[in-house]
């Protein structure tokens, strides 16, 4: 177990001590209405605002998690263009005793949500949002994941800024990619039939600019 810095003692984090499981981190996560602002908020004012996008909702369960003593790790899962990055919190839920990898995510759509820890490594992780990363023509745009980010290398200012935290997204940016495909299979690849189209369409929040 992490110690928990004293700067999780500010009011507004007494929320999380009951979210004491992922299970418990995500429903917490999936409340928050979303973000369509351009921003990179700090969990404080995620909190304070009731906004999340999706790195600012990886950030938050972050937090959570070093709150409660396990390492706050991000990682992304990056895309081509025009399609976007998707970052997403990490969590290993009892290596001991058999358990692997799963993920907390920020997001208005069905896909791209989260993953029970089953997965023995983060390639393995990963890989489960593969086929669920298409546009809306079809076109299957996860190229790579980078390696996880642990956010106590950014000390705990994070934590409370008031300031948007791009500074953190930069050196996740920057972070080596693992490849997941090469030329040939990106050529092979079948785009999504129109059944699969059709089940995305479905959003959770409506867009909202605050």
């Amino acid at each position: 177990m992490l110690r928990r810095p004293k700067v999780f003692d500010c009011p507004e984090f007494r929320v999380f001590k009951k979210l004491n499981t992922p299970a418990k981190i995500q429903d917490f996560v999936d409340k928050i209405p979303m973000n369509f602002s351009t921003t990179c908020r700090s969990p404080l004012t995620v909190l304070r605002k009731n906004r999340a996008y999706c790195i600012e909702g990886a950030f938050l369960a972050a937090a959570i998690f070093w709150y409660h003593g396990r390492p706050p790790l991000v990682f992304c899962l990056n895309t081509v263009d025009p399609d976007f990055d998707h970052v997403l919190a990490l969590f290993r839920e009892n290596p001991p005793a058999g358990g692997g990898w799963g993920a907390i995510s920020k997001t208005n759509h069905p896909v791209l949500r989260y993953r029970e820890p089953i997965y023995k490594n983060i390639r393995e992780l990963a890989m489960s949002y593969f086929h669920e990363y298409f546009l809306d023509n079809g076109k299957k745009t996860m190229r790579s994941y980078s390696e996880p980010l642990d956010l106590r290398k950014f000390g705990t200012d994070w934590l409370l800024s008031e300031k948007n935290i791009w500074h953190i997204d930069d050196v996740l940016g920057k972070a080596k990619k693992h490849k997941i495909l090469n030329r040939g299979a990106i050529k092979r690849l079948r785009p999504a039939d129109k059944i699969e189209r059709a089940a995305t369409k479905t959003t959770q929040w409506k867009m909202r600019i605050d």
